[in-house]
């Protein structure tokens, strides 16, 4: 009988919870399997928010054989009650002899919890294998439950220098069908999409998906709630929230009586005269948006990094020069003073389409 390593069963319980990648938010991805005498008898993975956890559904599939076994999950079993029970509870009850963790939960309501609970039940626990990928596919519940703002990716389409629209507002398109199926595939993993009010004004868009029934919600940012109540976001039965400034007495206009009966007008704090946006962030985190996936236009995603809000960026660049002064620039906002206090980022990666580039990394 061939003998895995503790790796080897917890990289297949993290290919379990991959399953179910864009779909759980706002819980994290979880795989599970139970593992007796080499041999997996149970498997199991978090499906969505509400449905049994990865622990549970492996437990069922091994029923009586997990008695004696090692349970493998790539996140520590949970302690509280949410919308659905302790896990420990039932990783108790079902005789489990040994359960190997992947790495702790970051959610404070747990936090070793769990660990510490299962150990007083004499069953032995390890912890910390495959860290630094369990911590990457969960990237978005770990900033989400630790600070409770939204994960922010910034998407861009941009000439080689760095125009999303021509000086006229022209820009369909600059960069070719693949990327931009490539993008909308990517949209998939995210809760939410977000753009600023010129876009909507300039583009029209749909902010759909073209590959997935998931309806993503689409969030305007508009502090003058100048969106067209015929705009094609409303296109669809998708949720709709438009992000403003709190209404004046007498301010009550008729545009925006019309765009609260399509959308949900979510009032936040005033910052130098436009929406503060980490105040936005937190109310958004607050109706359970995990992470939002930001495509325009230059205005909004400058503030986003003036503001330090940005977590990961995935430039798409055509080899293609707009030039002018009044071209439209993919990066706006007030910017940085000096090279110096430039943001930096990090792990990097860089995918080639034809004859573009997808630049994909973290920001520091």
């Amino acid at each position: 009988m061939t003998k895995h390593t503790d790796e080897y069963y917890m990289e297949l319980a993290l290919k379990l919870a991959l399953k179910a990648k864009g779909k759980t938010s706002p819980n994290p991805l979880v795989g599970a399997l139970v593992v007796k005498a080499g041999k997996i008898v149970g498997r199991g993975f978090h499906a969505k928010a509400g449905l049994a956890h990865a622990e549970i559904v492996a437990l069922d599939e091994a029923a009586n054989k997990a008695k004696g076994a090692t349970l493998y999950v790539t996140l520590e079993p949970c302690a509280h009650t949410g919308r659905t029970g302790p896990c420990v509870d039932r990783i108790i009850a079902s005789g489990i002899k040994e359960v190997v963790i992947g790495m702790i939960d970051p959610n404070p309501l747990n936090n070793g919890k769990g660990t510490l609970i299962l150990k007083q039940n004499n069953i032995k626990v390890r912890a910390g294998f495959l860290e630094d990928k369990l911590k990457k596919i969960n990237e978005s519940f770990i900033k989400y439950i630790t600070t409770r703002l939204p994960f922010i990716t910034v998407k861009v389409g941009q000439s080689l220098d760095g125009r999303i629209a021509t000086r006229t507002g022209d820009s369909k398109w600059i960069t070719s069908d693949k990327s931009r199926g490539f993008a909308h595939k990517m949209r998939e993993d995210y809760d939410a999409i977000m753009v600023g009010v010129n876009t909507v004004l300039r583009d029209n868009p749909r902010l759909n998906t073209w590959f997935s029934q998931k309806k993503l919600i689409k969030i305007i940012v508009d502090s003058t709630l100048s969106t067209p109540e015929n705009s094609n976001i409303f296109a669809d039965n998708a949720q709709v929230i438009i992000v403003t400034l709190p209404s004046r007495p007498g301010q009550e206009t008729e545009n925006r009586k019309n765009l609260a009966a399509k959308a949900k007008i979510l009032e936040v704090k005033e910052r130098a005269g436009q929406i503060n946006l980490r105040d936005a962030l937190k109310k958004l985190a607050q109706l359970q948006i995990s992470n939002i996936i930001v495509e325009g236009g230059g205005t909004l995603i400058g503030s986003l990094f003036d503001e330090r809000l940005v977590d990961k960026i995935m430039f798409f660049i055509s080899p293609k020069i707009i030039g002018g002064k009044d071209a439209v620039s993919s990066v706006m906002g007030l910017g940085v003073k000096n090279v110096g206090q430039a943001i930096k980022l990090y792990d990097i990666k860089v995918k080639r389409f034809d004859d573009e580039f997808l630049i994909q990394a973290r920001v520091n």
